[in-house]
């Protein structure tokens, strides 16, 4: 059997389990066949699994871009099961790119966080151009994709405890084709914008409030909430950045050097 199947069907047993509330909107937005590109907001570890696996049936496999630090373990045994998509952000992102390409020549559909990361803000960080750049180069579209509250599950910088009766929200927009000829960058705003636009839409209709003060960690500041400003997010995300550069660059150095002894 195709390990994707049952990975798949284990991820909504969890969700059963758990009683997650999973409601996709617009999913008629994803074209049936041919080549599409699901580019969403990132606020949480499972963000993924809901924008693949949230329409109901009949439902396209998706092939997201991960970090490739991701591909360890249980957990990365099943993300190669399923097809994902490892990027070296840190070191070669042109092997992924050609892997993502090759997957839309196909017709597949690919999933992709434009952010790169995380927001811990919750609030759509500056995108990067790899899902515009793939878009100008295939002829896919673009759905334009935003899910809220699955940052109340599993996210950055919160204690990594599942919580049960959460509801998650999934909205899918209408295609869009960057234009052939635009900057990259100038597209990318522009497909930020949609997804923002569609983001703000979930925050405000969203069905669940904080049960209290120490529960409005998971709703942005301009909300009332005590996430982190996107100023405030965006510099500490530099600062560890920059210790992780420290480490790997130690740990090159190390390797070096005991290759020196060995010699």
């Amino acid at each position: 059997m195709d390990p994707y199947v049952p990975i798949a069907a284990g991820l909504r047993g969890l969700w059963h389990a758990l009683a997650v509330d999973v409601r996709p909107i617009g999913h008629h937005h994803i074209p049936a066949a041919g080549p599409v590109i699901l580019a969403s907001n990132h606020i949480g570890y499972l963000d993924f699994c809901f924008v693949a696996l949230a329409p109901p049936r009949p439902r396209r496999r998706v092939r997201f871009l991960a970090r490739n630090d991701l591909f360890e373990g249980v957990v990365g045994s099943a993300l190669r099961a399923m097809g994902q998509i490892p990027v070296d952000v840190h070191g070669d992102p042109l092997t992924a790119y050609a892997a993502a390409e090759a997957a839309l020549r196909r017709g597949e559909v690919l999933g992709i966080h434009p952010e790169g990361t995380i927001s811990p803000s919750f609030v759509p960080r500056r995108g990067r151009t790899g899902a515009v750049r793939l878009a100008q180069a295939t002829g896919a579209p673009i759905v334009p994709v935003a899910v809220w509250g699955s940052q109340r599950l599993l996210t950055k910088w919160q204690p990594r405890r599942l919580r049960p009766g959460v509801c998650v929200t999934v909205r899918y927009g209408a295609p869009w084709h960057p234009p052939a000829g635009q900057a990259p960058a100038t597209a990318t705003a522009t497909l930020m914008g949609r997804i923002t636009d569609l983001l703000e839409v979930e925050q405000a209709t969203y069905p669940h409030q904080p049960r209290g003060p120490r529960d409005r960690w998971w709703l942005p500041a301009h909300f009332g909430g005590s996430a982190p400003t996107p100023e405030e997010a965006d510099r500490r995300l530099r600062e560890q950045a920059g210790a992780r550069r420290q480490t790997r660059q130690a740990d090159r150095a190390a390797v070096a050097s005991a290759e020196v002894d060995r010699s």
